[in-house]
């Protein structure tokens, strides 16, 4: 059973862990990586932003981030669900509550950064409704090649 909690301090390590390791099977870990997840309470939720967890039966495998952009304009990031978990539909429920958290905020868009390379994810994302925008120039990963958007 699935349950999706707020980031304490006890989640640092794990919400690190469950990135390096899907950025490591397809990726290089770049410098925002390091930034985002070895400082994730100063470069994420002091600047106004949340991390959620997803405990399995008690068990953190899964965590997302929304990183503010705006008042009204977040990214969805450090998405990530422990491999020995897949299959049993984490990611699309974490994704589904980061929706509904932020319809309640009244936020206005969502936004978020991928890679061709993750059909997968990439399926998902847009079963949820989020279209394909263009990206900007100098981004802060170089594995990503697309970029999305939901409006609220």
């Amino acid at each position: 059973m699935l349950s999706i909690v707020p980031y304490e301090p006890k989640y640092t390590q794990k919400f690190k862990d469950l990135n390096i390791a899907w950025i490591t099977e397809y990726f290089k870990v770049e410098a925002k990586d390091k930034e985002l997840l070895e400082h994730s309470q100063s470069t994420i939720i002091d600047k106004g932003g949340f991390i959620f967890i997803g405990l399995w039966n008690n068990v953190p495998v899964g965590c997302f981030a929304l990183i503010k952009k705006t008042d009204n304009r977040y990214e969805l990031g450090k998405m990530a669900v422990d491999k020995t978990y897949h299959g049993l539909q984490i990611g699309q429920k974490m994704l589904s509550y980061a929706i509904t958290f932020s319809k309640n905020k009244n936020w206005e868009t969502l936004e978020l950064y991928s890679s061709t390379k993750l059909d997968t994810a990439l399926h998902i994302y847009k079963k949820f409704g989020f279209k394909n925008i263009p990206l900007e120039d100098n981004l802060e990963y170089l594995r990503s090649d697309i970029k999305m958007e939901l409006t609220l």
